[in-house]
């Protein structure tokens, strides 16, 4: 740390401000500060207030000298902490832009994901309603049997021997078709899964990126 008036580097002691080096001529200031206060105003001479107000502008003068010397600095400074402010709005475009682009990605992914689990919906919807047309033709032609063999049945007349056997052979046919195991062999249990990204699960870091601060805005005063 810089002292104020002689701008002398020092470091603040162990034990605090009361440590420091004493000056000796603001301690004598005081002294008479002090003395002139414990007077009354008709015992001090005219020399003793001129000497204060001396005492006091050249105080003032060096504080003065001090700010000035600050406000210079800062003036100074201005241009470097504008460069440093546009150079933090540029950060914020690449946050900004690094942003947009995962962002974009997301969704392009979510769609491709989407469509397809949209083409494993679809394909699924397709095998249903073809297994669904099949088991209706099966049914259409027991039901075809059933009519023709009551048909023949109710005639009255013994059974024609051509038409028995053609009808026995169609019962063995359709018999044959195992219709649970066609539909189970067709339409498997679905078996779709979505695992999502282990960034999503993740409490390691952001997904844009980070912001690191590599030094200061600006030196400190001295």
């Amino acid at each position: 740390m810089a002292c104020p008036l002689c701008r002398k580097e020092f470091t603040i002691p162990g034990d605090g401000l009361s440590g420091l080096q004493k000056n000796f001529y603001i301690e004598k200031l005081l002294h008479v500060r002090k003395i002139s206060a414990a007077r009354p105003v008709q015992e001090i001479s005219s020399d003793t207030f001129r000497s204060l107000v001396v005492s006091d502008r050249e105080q003032v003068t060096n504080f003065l000298t001090i700010s000035e010397e600050v406000f210079h600095r800062l003036e100074t400074e201005k241009s470097e902490k504008n460069d440093v402010i546009n150079h933090i709005a540029r950060i914020e475009n690449e946050i900004n832009t690094a942003a947009d682009k995962l962002i974009a990605a997301i969704q392009h992914d979510r769609a491709k994901l989407l469509s397809e689990v949209g083409s494993i919906r679809q394909k699924q919807v397709k095998q249903l309603e073809t297994v669904k047309q099949e088991v209706k033709q099966h049914m259409t032609a027991l039901e075809s049997f059933v009519r023709d063999s009551e048909t023949l049945l109710s005639s009255g007349t013994a059974c024609d021997v051509t038409s028995a056997k053609s009808l026995h052979d169609r019962a063995e046919e359709l018999m044959k078709f195992d219709v649970i195991g066609h539909v189970d062999s067709s339409l498997p249990p679905a078996n779709v899964a979505f695992t999502p990204s282990r960034l999503l699960v993740s409490d390691d870091g952001n997904l844009v990126g980070t912001v690191t601060e590599l030094g200061q805005l600006s030196q400190r005063l001295q």
